[in-house]
């Protein structure tokens, strides 16, 4: 994949993830009974990410989760076993769920009949890093880092310190 435009950079994605801090905040009214779920493998480090920050804002810090929505997806093979999430305890709390790039919503989908599988959330809210757009489900984010509107033969590539070299998000082709 070519790199073709820098989106992000380590600047840009501190104040995207400080916004979306904040707005959660201000939308729950403060942290009670909110958890927070990434959905692995970059979706978790952004959740970590937010919960920081939350910590900072607000001196108290949700629980943050990890989930692979992978068994719950519409192109699963046939047989795969859907696990409930061990430790997550979702019944009457709100759900922060978080990603990296929001594309078709399969994963999302997939992501909330995950955390289905654990009880009855009070809510489930959405947040991404990036909407790219091209939704094939109806599902909307409640918080979005950035809105970039991209052709399909593009994607989106976010690079996390804690996994690539540095904190950055591209249109790639």
């Amino acid at each position: 994949m070519r790199k073709k435009a820098q989106i992000m950079d380590t600047v840009g994605m501190r104040r995207s993830i400080t916004r979306m801090a904040h707005e959660i905040l201000e939308r729950n009214k403060g942290l009670d009974n909110l958890v927070i779920v990434g959905i692995e493998r970059r979706g978790v480090d952004l959740a970590e990410r937010i919960a920081d920050r939350l910590l900072e804002i607000e001196g108290v810090q949700p629980p943050v989760f990890s989930l692979n929505p992978r068994a719950f997806r519409d192109d699963a093979p046939a047989g795969a076993e859907r696990v409930p999430l061990s430790g997550l305890l979702v019944k009457d709390r709100i759900v922060i769920l978080v990603d990296d790039v929001l594309y078709t919503g399969r994963t999302v989908r997939a992501a909330m009949d995950a955390i289905m599988t654990s009880g009855r959330a009070r809510m489930i809210q959405l947040a991404v890093l990036v909407d790219r757009g091209h939704r094939e489900l109806p599902i909307r984010p409640d918080y979005v880092g950035k809105n970039v509107p991209t052709a399909r033969d593009e994607a989106i590539a976010v690079e996390l310190s804690t996994v690539d070299e540095e904190d950055s998000v591209w249109i790639v082709q």
